[in-house]
């Protein structure tokens, strides 16, 4: 009786607990639904499969990055060289392949890459106490030269039939989004999971607390390596080859979609949601200003100034008495 009572307890305050997490980007949300209608009115094939498919293919490689880097800042890290993965996995996806691995060798190559680095970094970072900016920055330069050695310039090639799945005018991108998002709150549920706020919040109480802390900061670093390199599979799938320095725009990218989201830079502030919410706003920026007409120039200072009110709203509304 007393563990149904619990259970119900549990349950009675989760939505009230993820309501109080969601204050913090309500602003962003309305933001992004404004930006979403104004793209439907502009591009009415948006409501159609195949506008729908076409659009979550351009916004998915951007969700990949936007999560991971918002897994390490809810941590308390950083990564600079997450563009330099996103490289890494392309090139690693195009001249694998269509070898002798074939798809399955090539993605699985293609994973351990981004796992076997981001656990690299992630040690260096908890068990030598370097700071995360400076490893991570020295990691990009070792990285993208690793991109470069492995195709110098771009080519390579993705399977068609494969190109067709993930870039068709299949929602393949929305649905493996999905999986995505389902998997993260899964892993939420693990000692690990439970123990990421914790571990960017407050440390030293968690350590204290018996959290496995640095288990929870390393497996962090390893899952953002491995979405960062699954986003280079499939800007590569997208573009049919493979490209060294496609993920170079990616690293901004992906910190501006996380702070949009909420996430705080010290640790243990901000939900998932908010990250995807940040890398939605971003892609739909770029969709509407185009139809609109604006120049690149324009584009960017409006870029800039749509980033700066979406952060400062909640910060004034937290200012007011």
């Amino acid at each position: 009786m007393s563990i149904i009572l619990s259970a119900k307890s549990n349950g009675a305050l989760y939505w009230p607990v993820q309501a109080r997490r969601n204050i913090g980007v309500r602003s962003l949300f309305l933001v992004v639904l404004a930006f979403l209608v104004a793209y439907g009115v502009l591009f009415p094939g948006l409501f159609t499969a195949s506008g729908f498919a076409k659009f979550t293919q351009s916004w998915f490689p951007l969700a990949l990055v936007a999560m991971a880097q918002a897994i390490l800042m809810l941590t308390g890290g950083i990564s600079l060289a997450i563009g330099a993965t996103v490289s890494l996995g392309a090139v690693t996806a195009a001249t694998t392949m269509a070898g002798p691995l074939g798809v399955a060798g090539g993605t699985a190559a293609v994973a351990l890459a981004g796992l076997g680095i981001g656990a690299a970094t992630g040690f260096i970072v908890v068990k030598l106490r370097l700071p995360a900016i400076v490893v991570t920055l020295a990691g990009s330069f070792i990285i993208g030269g690793a991109a470069l050695l492995i195709l110098p310039r771009p080519g390579g090639s993705i399977p068609a039939w494969l190109s067709d799945l993930l870039a068709g005018d299949t929602p393949a991108a929305f649905v493996l989004l999905v999986v995505i998002v389902l998997l993260w709150k899964l892993y939420l549920a693990t000692p690990l999971g439970l123990s990421l706020y914790a571990a960017g919040e407050n440390p030293v109480g968690a350590y204290r607390s018996g959290v496995p802390v640095d288990a929870a900061r390393v497996a962090a670093y390893a899952i953002s390596g491995l979405l960062s390199t699954g986003a280079g599979l499939f800007v590569a799938a997208q573009t049919g080859s493979g490209d060294p320095v496609i993920g170079t725009a990616f690293t901004l990218n992906s910190i501006a979609a996380a702070v949009l989201g909420g996430i705080g830079f010290l640790g243990g502030q901000g939900t998932m949601r908010g990250a995807l919410a940040g890398s939605l706003l971003l892609s739909l920026m770029i969709s509407v200003m185009f139809f609109l007409g604006f120049t690149p120039v324009a584009q960017y200072v409006a870029q800039g100034l749509i980033i700066i009110g979406a952060v400062a709203i909640p910060q004034f509304r937290k200012a007011q008495p």
